[in-house]
């Protein structure tokens, strides 16, 4: 879908139907008078009488077919203040299904209306114009690749920004900008996700992250079985054993012109393209869900796609952004890890693998230790479905955020609420971490007590970083699926929109 910008004031739009955001008790005069001077007919539409702009309701208001605009969409809010920005791109999620329902081709948006709103919630123009665009391009997301029959109509062409201005400012079309690429990164992110594991296997999602670094000018380099065990890559090599499908780590290098030789920022994923659990299966029900236990690399790589759609704007980052993106299969198998193994990471530990459900750790700690030595960072953050016990924590539409630096943590913090991706700081407590974590034979165990298991996953991470790089743990495995106005039933691209923040500073 384009997103356009119709400028010069009410006399100029045009567009099959408009969204106007009416607040609880509002009538057209209060909630949008500016579309009143174009739509002559809104004022008087009967149906704004069974209609007060009660939360979660819409109604599609009708006038000549023959006028520029012949319908309105009005999106009810709620009381005045009572609302928040999840509200907000809900109900915008909710219109724009609407509106592709209705089959509706190019479709509005009135900024008067959408200035007013952003004033409740305490944004700016372009801040809530971004969240606007990015709520209405993830609305419209469908994973329908393996239907033989499609669903329903197809997406609007366009999405028109109606200004009453003669011209779009700049810090507009950036915010409009950026949207689309975030939404870019997050599609991508989903459609990987989503697809089944027999499609999307290591070497395939390898092959994908070279397609999308090729598509952007960026480095791309892969390492297979062999280069991870030249790598000393132990412990991530244990995780594959059981699977046919060969481990590949992919990774992608943005360098910007001018930025050779600074230390990057590096961002990890695990990629786990499907998790049985190993010799320490995972039970039956449910288990299909485990073809996205690759959803932090997924996001990984969203993040590069959004960067590569950035590349030459006035958006860019100046700094540059490694993506390692970490991915096998766990599987059982006559040559899987057993618990007991004991196995030596890359860093020299030595980590006895008690549970060989507890994988996502092992690839992300060679892959750390890895990342670290070769570009010395200048800041880590690793992203992972990585522990259930965050979920029970959180909830779900949550991730967990630990880390070895505050101001790191705050600003994804920080970020990833404003964003839409919530999450919180969990504590690190590494001395009593470790302690849960102690092996009578090893450096390490790879799990340990129930209690407190995202805690101990993240203690456990810490110990491939090294002293003195700032670092960040995202545990996203209660944020991973949803189904909702802005999200279809299945991975949501979660953290793609907070790593896109820290990345371009």
């Amino acid at each position: 879908m384009d997103i356009r910008f119709q400028v010069g004031g009410p006399s100029l739009w045009k567009a099959e139907a408009v969204m106007s955001f009416i607040c609880d008790g509002e009538g057209p005069e209060q909630a949008c008078p500016e579309l009143c001077h174009s739509a002559l007919w809104l004022s008087i539409a009967p149906a704004w009488r069974d209609f007060h702009g009660e939360k979660d309701r819409m109604v599609m208001l009708y006038g000549p077919q023959a006028m520029e605009i012949p319908r309105v969409l009005g999106i009810g809010l709620g009381k005045l203040g009572e609302g928040d920005a999840e509200s907000f791109r809900f109900a915008l999620g909710r219109a724009m299904r609407c509106c592709r329902d209705y089959g509706l081709k190019h479709v509005g948006m009135d900024c008067a209306s959408l200035s007013r709103v952003a004033k409740k919630l305490g944004l700016s123009l372009p801040e809530i114009a971004r969240e606007a665009v990015v709520a209405s391009l993830m609305s419209l997301y469908r994973y329908d690749k393996w239907l033989s029959k499609k669903s329903g109509h197809e997406d609007p062409l366009s999405l028109s920004l109606l200004l009453s201005s003669g011209f779009a400012e700049n810090d507009l079309r950036s915010a409009v900008r950026m949207a689309e690429a975030e939404a870019a990164g997050i599609v991508l992110a989903r459609d990987l996700a989503n697809a089944p594991a027999n499609e999307m296997s290591p070497m395939a999602f390898a092959g994908m992250a070279e397609k999308t670094a090729r598509r952007h000018g960026m480095a791309f380099r892969r390492l297979v079985r062999e280069d991870l065990k030249k790598e000393g890559m132990e412990a991530y090599l244990a995780v594959a054993k059981g699977s046919e499908e060969p481990p590949c780590m992919a990774v992608v290098e943005y360098m910007p012109k001018g930025t050779e030789g600074e230390a990057p920022i590096v961002l990890v994923g695990k990629g786990i393209c499907f998790d049985s659990g190993g010799i320490s299966l995972k039970p039956a029900k449910g288990m299909e869900a485990m073809k996205a236990d690759m959803s932090g690399s997924a996001a990984v790589l969203g993040v590069m796609e959004a960067l590569g759609q950035l590349a030459y704007s006035s958006l860019a980052p100046a700094q540059p952004v490694v993506a390692v993106m970490a991915c096998a299969e766990n599987m059982p198998g006559g040559h899987a890890t057993r618990p007991g193994d004991i196995v030596r990471a890359r860093n020299g530990l030595s980590i006895e693998i008690v549970n060989t459900d507890a994988e996502g750790r092992l690839v992300l700690a060679d892959a750390l230790a890895w990342a670290v030595q070769q570009y010395k960072p200048a800041c880590v953050i690793d992203i992972a479905t990585l522990t259930g016990a965050c979920e029970v924590a959180l909830g779900k539409r949550a991730a967990g955020l630990f880390s070895s630096d505050d101001k790191l943590a705050e600003s994804l913090h920080r970020s990833g609420m404003a964003l839409g991706e919530r999450n919180w700081r969990l504590p690190l407590w590494e001395k009593s971490s470790l302690e849960v974590l102690k092996s009578s034979c090893a450096d390490l165990k790879n799990s340990g007590a129930r209690e407190g298991g995202a805690l101990h996953a993240a203690a456990f991470l810490r110990q491939f970083v090294g002293a003195g790089i700032p670092w960040a743990h995202i545990d996203m495995a209660g944020a991973d699926g949803d189904d909702s106005p802005i999200n279809a039933e299945g991975c949501t691209g979660f953290g793609v929109r907070t790593l896109l923040s820290a990345a371009l500073g």
